[in-house]
């Protein structure tokens, strides 16, 4: 009679661990309409989050967040059209190429969207003319706007003992603030040029150093410039 019972309560447990992830894939929401019906993926919190497929009229594979799709993914609408990019809570926000059809062809789009919307061409990435003297370096867009700001540092710290610098940029009004130098109010495509002289890690010596480069994406931009 003991064993009986515990077969049924071995039984029992298996049916529900076994039913458990289903159960809870139908509690995992998807908040686009156009989307919402058939998932498959992970959750969190009751909403899909992570990799997943979600099929309704339109058809989404990709990451999610918070029920929205939120990274890479794939978008297919029920018309055809194709958008594989980025995305920010539901909407085309990033990298992305949309593909449509045109006199019975299929054509492509590719560049920037922002708010769902094209925004133009992926911009080109900062380019380094020259870079003498430099360990390591690194560019930052942190808004939109149209200035450049350049941080020197060594070893790790703030690079405030420059001597003999020589700053250029192709537009704009200069200012300088300790190891902060820079140009505001410049018209993109910017170039700019930097030349000073830095102690080296060791504090022995003066180094000559040399740091040109080029931006194209408009907005405000901070390069940090680490003297070997």
């Amino acid at each position: 009679m003991i064993a009986t019972k515990v077969k049924v309560l071995v039984f029992t447990a298996i049916l529900f661990f076994y039913f458990l992830p289903v159960q809870a894939q139908d509690e995992c929401l998807v908040l686009m309409p156009q989307i919402s019906g058939e998932y498959k993926g992970k959750c969190k919190n009751g909403f899909a989050h992570g990799r997943g497929t979600s099929i309704g009229m339109d058809t989404y594979k990709g990451t999610f967040r918070e029920g929205l799709p939120f990274g890479k993914g794939e978008y297919l609408w029920s018309t055809g059209e194709r958008y594989e990019g980025e995305f920010e809570f539901g909407k085309r926000e990033g990298k992305g190429t949309f593909y449509y059809i045109q006199d019975n062809e299929t054509v492509s789009k590719e560049g920037m969207w922002i708010d769902n919307q094209y925004a133009g061409p992926i911009p080109e990435s900062p380019r380094v003319i020259t870079s003498t003297g430099i360990e390591r370096f690194n560019f930052q867009r942190q808004s939109k706007g149209n200035r450049v700001q350049v941080t020197t540092y060594l070893n790790g710290q703030n690079n405030v003992d420059l001597k003999d610098l020589t700053f250029y940029g192709s537009s704009g009004s200069e200012f300088r603030s300790g190891g902060t130098i820079g140009y505001e109010a410049i018209i993109f495509p910017f170039r700019c040029r930097i030349v000073y002289y830095s102690w080296n890690k060791a504090h022995t010596v003066r180094n000559l150093t040399r740091f040109e480069f080029t931006i194209s994406q408009p907005g405000k931009w901070q390069v940090n410039l680490h003297n070997n």
